[in-house]
């Protein structure tokens, strides 16, 4: 958030913090989250990359589309598991992974 525009939210009384504050996150829950919507950012990116549709993406990993469009936004009821999976399946190597973790 720009200095400014936080300056100002705090000047009418606004409390501004971060989501790990706001909900009051230990580091591990944090990393964790984190983590997800990395390989969920790095998995959209790729399927782009490779100009693949969801539905394309999907039938190589044997899900839905829902599905993958749900990998892809970061929902927590899809598992690590199947993200890392999806970005093999793109061809992502273990270096790749790695890029795509380390990413601020």
């Amino acid at each position: 958030m720009r200095t400014e525009k936080r300056k100002h939210l705090e000047a009418r009384g606004w409390k501004v913090g971060s989501v790990k504050e706001f909900l009051d996150l230990s580091d591990q829950e944090s990393a964790y989250i984190e983590l997800r919507l990395k390989l969920a950012r790095g998995l959209k990116a790729r399927r782009h990359a490779r100009g693949l549709s969801q539905t394309q993406l999907a039938k190589a990993v044997q899900s839905s589309q829902s599905r993958v469009a749900k990998m892809e936004a970061g929902d927590p009821t899809v598992s690590l598991d199947l993200l890392v999976r999806s970005l093999l399946a793109l061809g992502a190597s273990n270096r790749d992974l790695g890029q795509i973790i380390a990413r601020r």
